[in-house]
């Protein structure tokens, strides 16, 4: 059975158990991390240049490659959907992987990338993991289970969404203008960045993280993959937000991204479409 790209609630319950499937994206979140780890800021690191002008490094592959080896050892009927080797399987369980979100910071020697597992059952995020070894920081959440982090020093605790509820209070990040451009939404932006208290830009994982922490109230992106996003559907849902595509649909084929704190979302629809 081929994935299904959409689900009709993203939000509804489900009724298996994922407590082994969380463990496991924790732990090949772990694997992730020595092996990314192992090749930042290295003077030597192997970079190309990929058919879409992307960059990818050795570390983008290898780290992949870890990730796949250990899936194929613990959950050989599932499929697999990641960036740098694309898809295996057809089964209605997929595991969606990107090694390295964040390449350009990588090569760089910036600490603002992330490793982003998730896992979708029947098009539906159910279990994320976003891993930023670079700075000391994970975030988890699986449906129904809470979502989570793990902090510099090693502490965890529950994360929840904010609640602001004013246009005019909201803190908001989204990525270049020139993606915003290209898709034809500048004067949306503008819009936007007008109404609200607050605008940057923070990254590429770590503001739809710093969303479910509380600390912002609207996350935005286009031309986006499956594999950038879907290991943070389940951490927002899970923290009280919500998140949609730019339009408000539930797909993680739709190229775009709005993620809020939940409260607002319907006031950030609204305005983008104004």
């Amino acid at each position: 059975m081929t994935p299904s790209p959409s689900s009709t609630d993203w939000t509804a319950p489900f009724g298996d158990d994922l407590s082994d499937d969380l463990a496991l994206a924790l732990r090949l979140a772990d694997a992730a991390d020595r092996v990314s780890m192992e090749r930042f800021d290295a003077p030597d690191l192997e970079i190309r240049t990929k058919a879409d002008a992307t960059h990818v490094t050795e570390a983008d592959l290898a780290t992949e490659r870890a990730v796949r080896d250990l899936l194929s050892a613990e959950r050989p009927g599932d499929g697999i959907l990641g960036e740098e080797y694309g898809t295996s399987g057809d089964t209605r369980r997929q595991w969606i992987i990107d090694p390295i979100d964040g390449t350009a910071n990588y090569l760089k020697g910036i600490p603002m990338w992330a490793t982003l597992i998730a896992l979708v059952i029947d098009g539906a995020p159910r279990v994320g993991v976003v891993s930023q070894p670079a700075i000391s920081r994970r975030w988890w959440g699986a449906t129904g289970s809470g979502a989570w982090t793990r902090t510099a020093d090693g502490a965890t605790r529950p994360i929840r969404t904010s609640d602001v509820t004013s246009l005019g209070d909201a803190s908001i990040s989204f990525q270049s203008i020139g993606q915003w451009d290209a898709a034809g939404r500048t004067d949306a932006l503008l819009r936007l960045t007008r109404a609200v208290w607050r605008d940057r830009g923070y990254g590429d994982a770590w503001p739809y993280m710093l969303l479910a922490e509380g600390r912002l109230e609207f996350v935005a992106e286009f031309d986006v993959r499956e594999y950038d996003i879907a290991a943070h559907v389940p951490i927002i849902i899970e923290a009280g937000g919500r998140f949609t595509d730019i339009d408000g649909g539930e797909r993680l084929d739709a190229r775009s991204s709005l993620a809020t704190n939940g409260i607002l979302h319907d006031s950030f629809l609204e305005m983008l479409r104004t």
